[in-house]
């Protein structure tokens, strides 16, 4: 009967777990959202159908430490290293700084010393999976503020380990608190002294053992039977199975074969996690929530505006640019996993009570919905601070004189100098004069180094586009990640010179229209060059000669929405076979070679030097000529 009771609850749960995903991600909303959603609804402050608490929570707790496990394996110390001054030190202060305020809000409201404490920690986490739905959704993780904020709450994670075991350590209530805890951290790194040698020697060994049988069912037992077996055994040393699960996790991460053992692992976190965050939903007092509404309230601002606030200034402050540092604030402002995780800590210790814990949760839900709006909200105030405060804004220009005497006419402008635009720069160096306009200030310094002329400051401010000298440029390169300086740069640049050529970056269709109705000359859709070259290798792969190809690719080269490709492809290919164009009678001429040697001749030539050049144009009607800045009736010419 057991059994059958084990069974009921299990159904009960993941059931109730499905209709609330399935509904969040109808709505657009987190996932997670819907599990906790779904857990009031099967608890026993509900009406209706309930599910055992109890046992709900039991084998929640197979979830907690595969969540945990599955962290700790993405855990990179590299990452936590490159996330930079501003994210480990940024993200530390505002933790601290949001932990002593929740404590002394807990305080005013009459709460414990140790339920206050926790309810700080609460408001001081942030959730990466939040944060990456809502920029992944806008194509925002590769801007600024989206890599400072993922980096951010990397080092949260990080402090929401160490906060786990020093509020266990202070809920114990010991008269020899500072003992206990210095006991309890000489445990812990004497259970990480014996785990490093096991996870370094034995378990790659066992792993790639087990892996060499091929058999995936196998593996994905052993990666289980490691997780929660070393997660167990950190009960020996007096840890708790969460923080037990991440050591583990850390451990494992230094593997070959961490990629493979994280992608199996992923699919039994999901379920059991699922089941956690219900059995969280379970704990909540929905009739506490709706009587104390003023309390949820406060609850809120403190989580998304003031810990928003206090993230963006902390930012601002470190020397992060304006807008950046806004956003970064915004985009952290919420809570989710950790916190609900901290959160069930409290209540299982005993020291939190339902009604708060009912609070935290409902609040953490809340910020969750109200992200999205909060955000949209705030790209108008950052582009207000970044664009017309830029005496208050780290990302004015720089004082530092540029070389004017060796750019000043006919050279082309590259704005932000990442990935993108030092490829840029690497092509047009050896021939033209360019200048950059860059705000990271280590990019700065290295492109000094190189004697490359450099002006530090955001493009989006006029004045730092005014020193670029527009006015008698050819060229504007736009390789900004972030749409929306990328349009105040279009728009500042084609005031200053009209005639002037500008090429853009840009991931999305929609963006790519706006920037062509806005008279950007060219327009560089990443991701669809990126399937033009990888069909183009494919119809190689085909047998397709390189100038079929090539014709093919280059009819669809302008239809991103991907309308009429197969017309374009079946007119494209009768074309080539039947039109004696220049191309094909070159292609004649090599005939003394074989047919595989002229073919290379043609994608050599396309493919010089690895770099190849495509744009985007705008329709016949809309073209004209770019005269350069010597000839009449012209600022800026048609570029390389």
């Amino acid at each position: 009967m057991g059994e059958s009771i084990l069974l009921v609850n299990l159904v009960i749960a993941l059931l109730a777990g499905l209709v609330g995903a399935i509904i969040a991600v109808r709505l657009g909303q987190s996932i997670i959202l819907g599990f906790i959603v779904a857990g009031i609804f099967i608890g026993p402050f509900t009406p209706g159908i309930k599910g055992d608490l109890a046992i709900v929570e039991a084998l929640a707790e197979i979830g907690i430490i595969l969540l945990l496990f599955a962290i700790g394996v993405q855990f990179s110390l590299s990452d936590l290293l490159r996330a930079g001054r501003v994210a480990v030190l940024g993200s530390t202060t505002q933790v601290l700084l949001t932990l002593g305020l929740g404590y002394g809000i807990g305080i005013l409201l009459g709460w414990g010393s140790l339920e206050a404490l926790f309810f700080g920690a609460v408001l001081s986490n942030s959730s990466s999976t939040v944060l990456s739905k809502v920029l992944g959704e806008r194509g925002e993780m590769d801007s600024p503020h989206g890599k400072l904020a993922l980096a951010w709450s990397t080092v949260q994670d990080l402090g929401t380990i160490i906060l786990i075991v020093v509020l266990s350590a202070l809920a114990t209530e010991s008269d020899t608190l500072l003992l206990d805890l210095a006991i309890e951290v000489g445990l812990a790194g004497l259970f990480l002294l014996l785990l490093v040698p096991i996870g370094l020697k034995l378990l790659p060994w066992l792993f790639e053992r087990v892996e060499g049988l091929r058999n995936r069912e196998v593996f994905v037992l052993m990666v289980a039977v490691v997780a929660l077996g070393l997660a167990y055994s950190a009960s020996f040393f007096g840890l708790s199975l969460a923080l037990g699960a991440f050591v583990v996790g850390v451990v494992v991460s230094e593997s070959d074969l961490s990629h493979q053992i994280l992608a199996d692992v992923l699919p039994l976190r999901d379920i059991f996690a699922g089941l956690f965050f219900v059995s969280v939903g379970m704990l909540v007092v929905p009739m506490f929530v709706l009587r104390n509404w003023p309390l949820l309230l406060l609850a809120i601002v403190l989580m998304m505006l003031v810990k928003g606030s206090i993230s963006a200034l902390i930012a601002w402050l470190l020397g992060t640019p304006t807008r950046t540092a806004v956003l970064t604030g915004v985009i952290i402002a919420q809570c989710a996993e950790f916190s609900f995780l901290l959160a069930q800590v409290g209540s299982d210790l005993g020291v939190v009570s339902p009604s708060v814990f009912s609070l935290m949760l409902g609040a953490s839900a809340a910020s969750i919905v109200l992200l999205p709006a909060l955000y949209q909200g705030a790209l108008p105030v950052a582009g207000f601070f970044h664009a017309r405060r830029p005496a208050f804004a780290h990302d004015a220009a720089d004082p530092d004189p540029v070389d004017d005497s060796a750019l000043l006419r006919n050279h082309a402008v590259v704005c932000g100098y990442g990935r993108v635009g030092a490829v840029i720069g690497t092509v047009l160096r050896h021939r033209f004069a360019f200048l950059v306009i860059e705000e990271d200030v280590r990019v700065v310094t290295q492109l000094r180094e190189q004697d490359i002329p450099v002006i530090r400051g955001s493009a989006a401010i006029p004045a730092v586009l005014e020193r670029a000298h527009l006015d008698r440029a050819r060229v504007l390169v736009v390789a900004l990640p972030d749409p929306v300086v990328t349009r105040q740069v279009v728009d500042g640049a084609r005031r200053m010179n009209p005639r002037l050529r500008i090429i853009v970056r840009t991931h999305s269709e929609t963006e790519r229209q706006w920037l062509l109705r806005r008279g950007v000359d060219t327009v560089v859709l990443g991701e669809w060059e990126l399937a033009l070259e990888m069909g183009l290798h494919a119809l190689r792969g085909f047998g397709v000669s390189a100038l079929e190809a090539e014709t093919i690719v280059q009819r669809l080269r302008g239809k991103p929405d991907l309308e009429s490709i197969g017309d374009s492809m079946t007119m494209t290919a009768r074309s080539v076979r039947t039109s004696p164009t220049a191309e094909t009678s070159a292609a004649q001429k090599l005939e003394d070679k074989s047919a595989s040697a002229a073919d290379d001749e043609l994608v050599t030539r396309r493919l010089h030097n690895g770099v190849r050049l495509v744009r985007t144009p705008r329709s016949a009607n809309d073209r004209r000529d770019h005269p350069g800045p010597d000839q009449p009736g012209g600022a800026a010419g048609t570029g390389a």
